[in-house]
């Protein structure tokens, strides 16, 4: 599923008003489809229940005014509520006038919304930016303080359709119906925050309106042509093998993380290569990896320790490095040494990725495929802007990153961005109890899984945070988003990937 700025998508409605619609066609099947999803939601609820039909000056009034129609014609007591003014553009006038003349009630924005059971929010479509003018910034206002459902037609109004960002008391949807595609304000902070529940439909805009060159949301079907099933005569062996380079004395849960989750996500051998002082913690919690424990010095990897890893680097099919390494002249040491002798890809998370903060040049050396999974504290310290600059441009931080090195991101958070440098995915899956210390290792185990089994570093990439993602809704919904543990979320790998 396509995800556009504002400017892709005039471009799209532009060719299809040329070839195929009119743009009052157009209008009819959004507002017609925005209210079919209403109902198909809200259901008997509507009937007779207050519904109040926010409408701007623009054109998402015209959707505003035909889900007005439906909905009064469903059974709800709907009403168009003018924001502004009476419609002066004409597709919405059209729609405006046919509404009336079927009975709809019409009123000017008073505080008896307040009383409304349902607000439909038609007020700005994928024009708006900036802050709201007068009157719409009192709409907006008595909208965030109304205990009625919210249901966004489009984008929530207040929102950017093109990077995410959102005025003062932007509409906070329960549920938003979203057209033809998906916008960045539906993925990106803090727009994403604001959408609810989101729910896309099509309106019949031909697919050769669109390119290839939009950014791509990753669902469920999407990844399942990525993993291919385990062969009949496959092996210990032949199913890939992983090596960890994770964990230290105080952080040894990062190593039994990564490694449980690779085991989950099929991979046929896993080698925890560990500090002395955390092989007895990490063997007390895992009984399927290879073990070997490697010098160390302060409860971390020690210099010395470099032959060993050199030895099993030669073992394995994939490498992660830096889940609970901590960070030394000694690790920044042993993750340069990976780095530069590795003839397998590397998966680089946690503090892999803060070994490498002081000499990030190394990635353009790297001969092999390097995916690095930082979060946006450590995205931040790459490319030394704040984690606000990170997370008010992700793609664009994480794109050009990933171009600049050569290498795989994945930018981690709600809305997880995926980039080669060329071409974008977004995560769909997800929740905010995954917001959590160890769910990042676990992300790294899986990736590394992936990769070690024979699976394209990128598609792996892709594949891993979608199931990721699962994991924790999974766990969530039988448990509670405040409940879980990252190993709950481990222990539903195992079923959840039966559907691959």
């Amino acid at each position: 599923m396509y995800i556009l700025t504002a400017d892709e998508i005039r471009a799209v409605e532009t060719d299809c008003f040329k070839y195929y619609s009119t743009e009052a066609e157009l209008m009819l099947k959004a507002g017609t489809a925005c209210a079919e999803s209403i109902i198909e939601k809200y259901g008997d609820s509507l009937v007779n229940s207050s519904v109040a039909v926010l409408c701007g000056n623009g054109k998402n009034a015209g959707d505003g005014f035909v889900i007005a129609s439906l909905l009064y014609a469903y059974g709800a007591n709907a009403k168009i509520v003018l924001c502004d003014k009476e419609p002066e553009i004409a597709e919405p006038l059209k729609y405006y006038n046919e509404a009336v003349m079927s009975g709809v009630p019409v009123e000017f924005f008073n505080n008896s919304v307040l009383s409304a059971d349902y607000i439909v929010d038609c007020i700005f479509g994928i024009g708006f930016h900036g802050e709201a003018r007068s009157p719409f910034d009192k709409v907006f206002e008595t909208v965030a303080n109304s205990s009625a459902t919210v249901i966004s037609v489009d984008t929530p109004s207040g929102t950017n359709a093109t990077d995410g960002s959102a005025c003062k008391n932007a509409v906070k949807a329960d549920f938003t119906v979203a057209i033809s595609t998906l916008k960045f304000c539906h993925v990106l902070p803090p727009s994403n925050a604001l959408c609810g529940e989101i729910k896309v439909v099509n309106i019949g805009i031909p697919d050769d309106c669109y390119n290839d060159d939009y950014a791509t949301a990753i669902m469920i079907d999407d990844i399942k042509k990525l993993i291919p099933p385990l062969e009949y005569n496959s092996n210990k062996g032949s199913n890939g093998h992983l090596l960890c380079l994770c964990g230290s004395y105080k952080m040894p849960g990062a190593g039994v993380i990564c490694c449980e989750s690779a085991i989950r996500s099929g991979v046929g051998l896993v080698k925890l290569t560990v500090p002395k002082s955390a092989y007895p913690i990490v063997a007390s919690h895992l009984v399927q990896p290879i073990f070997n424990p490697v010098e160390e010095s302060n409860g971390m990897y020690s210099e010395k320790a470099i032959d060993e890893i050199s030895n099993d680097m030669q073992w394995a099919s994939a490498i992660v490095l830096g889940c609970g390494m901590g960070v030394s002249d000694d690790t920044r040491k042993i993750t340069e040494f990976v780095l530069k002798n590795s003839k397998v890809p590397v998966i680089l998370d946690a503090d892999g990725i803060n070994c490498i903060t002081l000499s990030i040049d190394i990635l353009k050396d790297v001969k092999v495929p390097v995916v690095l999974t930082p979060h946006p504290g450590e995205m931040s310290r790459l490319v030394s802007k704040s984690v606000e600059e990170v997370q008010s441009n992700r793609v664009e931080v994480a794109k050009d990153f990933a171009k600049k090195y050569g290498v795989l991101i994945a930018l981690k958070g709600a809305n997880t961005v995926v980039t080669d440098g060329e071409t974008v995915f977004v995560n769909m899956s997800g929740n905010p109890a995954m917001a959590m210390g160890g769910t990042g290792d676990m992300l790294s185990g899986i990736i590394g899984s992936f990769v070690a089994q024979g699976i394209n570093p990128y598609d792996a990439t892709k594949a891993g945070v979608v199931i990721h993602g699962l994991s924790g809704d999974n766990a969530s919904k039988a448990i509670s988003q405040r409940g879980i543990t990252v190993f709950d979320m481990i222990d539903r790998l195992g079923a959840l990937m039966s559907e691959f």
